[in-house]
């Protein structure tokens, strides 16, 4: 006798030895690197909005809201069904509920409307919470925040645009920034001639009369988010390259001359809008100085890269609690991942590189906070933000690839989170300066501004006395410093080295022992492999991994 067939429904396996979800949980407080270097930074009074978003990302629905936005992509509508111009981009309702809870966390005004000290760590921690849920909408949201730094070069322009600007309220209605609850600022610099090279731009700014009111004509290759309200852009003027902004509707109720002409096909990054755009007559209002837009948008770009650095730790933390999440339940030849050696040195290895990251981008973020009042320090944070960004942004895509691979297949499937921070990463060395372009930058800044060099020796001999090894690579460093301008095809060598004595001077004063005897015998002492999970035999693993288990 034949036995039953069996439905599509039946049951025909048991589901086991797999990893749950991993929801329900807290970004902020589950991260104790994060939460000490808050309360070091005097941004403690930030500790419950912080932990109220670090508990809210955690959650399924927040976490649904980032492959939502993701899976279904903006859409451009050039024309109405008339013919008539649009220039529009609609987004997946996952895309606003992100925003919404980003602007409603002041994610992208904090510094500028909170008085207190530590403002800035504040809005850094926030933000590295946000970018580990999802980063394609932290694009215009670190640009509201970096653009507002701009206009203030033209106080009267910001005072008419802050009230709007430092809103709590995400408003997407495409209509004057006038009738909104809020609004948000876009970027665009670069050209499909010149890319990096914006003085190479061909697009033309004609002044109306002699008021500050000009009309501009030509194209952008990047505008980031084309549906905020208003765009610091780089135009050439009568006195040559400088910055204007321009709304996308004029001071008379008109829709600007703004045109969409595509949206990048990107290879991550896909729930956010980048755009090629076209200017015809369109109205923009100077910001700075005719002729000095490169050092007027310069302050748009010095905290963007502060944000771009922060986007790196932030894939690398959560591609070090996913993989540490894996290994706690998954098994492997009889016994959890956890438990076996040669995994436990790869979680190591990924854990000391998060914490040194974190580290960095929140002493960066303090110097941002200080840089008005002490000059040491915007002097350290003129050149530690080119040193972060170029070394923090190129270590992200190393250390998740690590990451996904400790999930192996499960990492690389659409259902994990892992892929689409594998697609993120490399963006940020990309985005606000590509390597090369930083690493000239780090060079120009020893050579014309000695007030940086010294704040950056001094703040690496901080912890100098404390360890040898430390001793005896800022030897090596005075040398190559030394020498730096005369060799310029070594710039990555002496970024990297100026990066990791950084990060190392942070580890000494504020990590565990165990982190930094493995950080400083790794990355210092040379000994470790070209890979990560090749930890010394030497290094306490267990008291490294026991601080996130």
């Amino acid at each position: 006798m034949n036995s039953p067939a069996r439905g599509a429904n039946d049951q025909t396996h048991e589901v086991f030895n797999q990893a749950p979800p991993l929801t329900g949980y807290n970004l902020f407080s589950t991260d104790r690197t994060l939460v000490q270097a808050v309360e070091r930074a005097g941004a403690g009074w930030a500790h419950a909005q912080i932990t109220e978003l670090g508990q809210l990302l955690g959650t399924e629905e927040a976490q649904r809201w980032g492959f939502e936005a993701n899976e279904n992509k903006p859409v451009l509508h050039t024309h109405d069904p008339y013919g008539n111009r649009r220039d529009e981009v609609l987004f997946h309702p996952a895309w606003h509920r992100l925003m919404q809870t980003s602007v409603a966390h002041q994610v992208h005004s904090l510094p500028w409307s909170e008085k207190r000290s530590g403002a800035h760590a504040a809005r850094a921690a926030l933000m590295m919470l946000t970018a580990q849920n999802e980063l394609g909408h932290t694009c215009p949201i670190s640009m509201t925040f970096s653009g507002f730094a701009a206009l203030r070069k033209e106080p009267d322009l910001a005072r008419e645009w802050e009230p709007k600007i430092l809103s709590s309220i995400y408003d997407p209605q495409f209509r004057p920034a006038s009738g909104k609850s809020g609004a948000l600022l876009g970027m665009g610099m670069t050209e499909k001639q010149g890319g990096s090279d914006v003085r190479a731009n061909t697009t033309r700014a004609e002044r109306i009369g002699n008021s500050h009111e000009y009309l501009v004509t030509g194209h952008k290759w990047f505008c980031s988010a084309p549906m905020c309200d208003a765009f610091l852009i780089l135009a050439q003027a009568s006195k040559g390259l400088s910055c204007f902004l321009l709304p996308r509707w004029t001071p008379t109720g008109e829709r600007n001359s703004f045109y969409i002409q595509r949206l990048k096909d990107k290879m991550g990054n896909r729930s956010n809008a980048s755009s090629e755009v076209e200017f015809a007559g369109a109205w923009a209002h100077l910001v700075g100085e005719e002729g000095r837009g490169v050092s007027t948008i310069i302050e748009m770009v010095h905290h963007t890269r502060l944000d771009c650095a922060i986007a790196a730790t932030a894939i690398m933390r959560q591609g070090t609690v996913q993989a540490l999440h894996h290994a706690r339940h998954r098994k492997a030849f009889g016994k959890l991942l956890m438990e076996q050696p040669l995994m436990r040195n790869v979680l190591a290895d990924l854990l000391i590189e998060s914490e040194a990251a974190t580290l960095l981008i929140m002493r960066l973020a303090s110097s941002f906070d200080a840089r008005e009042s002490h000059s040491h320090e915007r002097a350290f944070g003129r050149i530690a933000t080119a040193i972060a960004k170029y070394w923090l942004c190129k270590r992200a895509p190393m250390h998740v690839g690590e990451a996904l691979e400790c999930h192996g297949g499960n990492g690389y499937v659409e259902e994990s989170p892992m892929p689409r921070l594998y697609r993120e990463a490399p963006l940020y060395s990309i985005w606000e300066g590509s390597g090369n372009v930083i690493c000239l930058d780090i060079l120009r800044a020893l050579a014309k501004e000695p007030d940086s060099a010294e704040a950056l020796r001094h703040e690496i001999k901080a912890a100098s006395h404390l360890d040898k090894r430390l001793d005896a690579f800022l030897i090596d460093i005075e040398e190559q410093l030394a020498s730096a301008q005369d060799s310029e095809a070594q710039a990555r060598r002496l970024a990297e080295k100026l990066a990791l004595a950084l990060q190392a001077s942070l580890v000494i004063r504020h990590s565990s022992p165990a982190v930094a005897e493995a950080f400083l015998e790794s990355r210092f002492n040379g000994d470790h492999g070209y890979t990560f999970g090749t930890l010394p035999a030497s290094i306490d693993v267990k008291s490294i991994l026991a601080s996130e288990i």
